[in-house]
């Protein structure tokens, strides 16, 4: 048998030139993406003057720090950052908390109509909320939970994406488990606990981060209840560096960047589970 080591240095060559192609495409386009953030930090170290300045200056020949000591003085912005920090945790783990149960019943529990059950309530992801928000504000205003913390809390407990992200998880698990448990006199509730749990932290890293994410930048649904300045969350903090005849960029660049914090501190500690849900949900 003969071996051709021309065409198997040939086939090594081709596969280094098209790995070296694929690391300088996601080399560029990893650029693209961080390049609005470089932006973001360079202008929030920089006067208002000079954030829109021909050509861009990246690097600031003066670093204005005290643009990061402004944000705390000129608006009460220590206050909207912990109603964020309260609405996003609190937000959170309900959704992972709803989320979880019901995606257990939807793809572990038999019962009549489940698979139609489940369906129709999937079907909701399809409807914007834009269609149902003056509804739901009506039903709050007339329950008394206008301009509270509460109203939000309540629309967002329950997820229909949650639902789905871990209902395809679960049914990864193999169904061999939960029945060896059920035989040894396991409850449900044990099962969930003691087995389903401890084997989707990828799924719920996942959902966490999204719905973390999801909360901490929500703009329109604090601005639709929350009126009193003391209950308002970051997104709605930034508005206030906007007056009627100018705006405050450098200022808004600098709470824009302390606002992302949490953000970068949360995805560093799940991203392992992160990637790790993201590859494998939905795989049975």
């Amino acid at each position: 048998m003969k071996f051709n080591v021309n065409a198997l240095v040939s086939k090594n060559n081709l596969s280094i030139i098209k790995q070296l192609i694929l690391f300088i495409v996601m080399v560029f386009l990893s650029f693209i993406v961080l390049l609005p953030f470089f932006w973001m930090l360079s202008s929030s170290l920089k006067l208002d003057n000079e954030v829109f300045s021909v050509p861009i200056q990246w690097i600031p020949n003066k670093l204005i720090w005290r643009n990061y000591i402004e944000i705390w003085k000129q608006i009460p912005f220590l206050t909207f950052f912990k109603n964020t920090i309260k609405l996003s945790v609190i937000i959170t783990f309900l959704q992972v908390l709803t989320s979880s149960f019901a995606a257990y019943g939807f793809s572990k529990m038999r019962f009549k109509g489940r698979d139609t059950l489940f369906l129709a309530y999937i079907a909701t992801i399809a409807v914007p909320w834009q269609v149902y928000m003056v509804p739901q504000f009506i039903l709050m205003k007339k329950f008394g939970l206008a301009d509270t913390h509460l109203s939000l809390i309540l629309l967002q407990t329950f997820t229909a994406f949650g639902v789905f992200l871990l209902r395809q998880f679960y049914l990864s698990i193999p169904e061999e488990l939960s029945e060896a448990a059920r035989i040894d006199g396991m409850s449900e509730y044990g099962i969930y606990f003691k087995i389903v749990l401890p084997l989707s932290k990828p799924a719920l890293a996942t959902l966490t981060l999204f719905t973390f994410v999801n909360t901490w930048n929500d703009f329109l649904g604090p601005l639709i209840y929350l009126n009193s300045t003391n209950l308002k969350t970051i997104q709605l903090g930034l508005q206030m560096f906007i007056s009627q005849y100018t705006a405050q960029y450098a200022l808004i660049m600098a709470a824009s960047v302390v606002s992302i914090v949490p953000l970068l501190i949360a995805f560093i500690f799940t991203q392992n589970y992160f990637v790790e849900g993201i590859a494998t949900t939905g795989l049975k």
